[in-house]
């Protein structure tokens, strides 16, 4: 099962040592992790994206609770959180495809942030649905570069 988890933390050096150490010594791959401050600058959230049971995982969200600099851990169920992410693509893009980029652009409501004389970097935020949707749709022009946030979440 995939679970989305919610780490507010001191903003601490080593914090993230620490929490990602938790996940790794018991054997998960992180399939994402996004850390920034919060809007008060003496506190980041963490966003750890893991799959795997939910025993196990209840377990290590009781282990973070006891970890230094920690002060909330949410484990967001199916539904509980608003989840975003941002994505910028480089896509290859000439004189003759450079229109259908932009219609395509224009449908998943995604900004063209530099237009190059071969390629454009294009910026889309959303769900997971929709960035793999527009990536699905723009695979054939041919994706130069890819980089991604990671999935960001707030309880509703």
């Amino acid at each position: 099962m995939r679970h989305t988890i919610s780490v507010l933390v001191e903003n601490k050096f080593g914090v993230l040592a620490r929490i990602s150490g938790l996940f790794s010594g018991r054997g998960f791959n992180i399939d994402s992790l996004n850390v920034a401050p919060t809007h008060d600058s003496d506190l980041s959230r963490i966003t750890v994206v893991v799959r795997g049971d939910d025993t196990v995982l209840d377990q290590i969200n009781k282990q973070l609770l006891k970890l230094v600099n920690v002060i909330e851990v949410i484990d967001f169920k199916e539904g509980q959180a608003v989840e975003r992410e941002l994505v910028l693509a480089k896509i290859k893009a000439d004189t003759r495809t450079r229109s259908e980029i932009i219609q395509i652009v224009d449908i998943f409501r995604a900004k063209i942030i530099n237009v190059a004389p071969e390629s454009v970097i294009v910026e889309i935020t959303g769900d997971e649905g929709k960035i793999n949707g527009f990536l699905s749709m723009v695979e054939s022009f041919g994706v130069l570069e890819l980089a991604r946030t990671g999935k960001l979440a707030m309880r509703r």
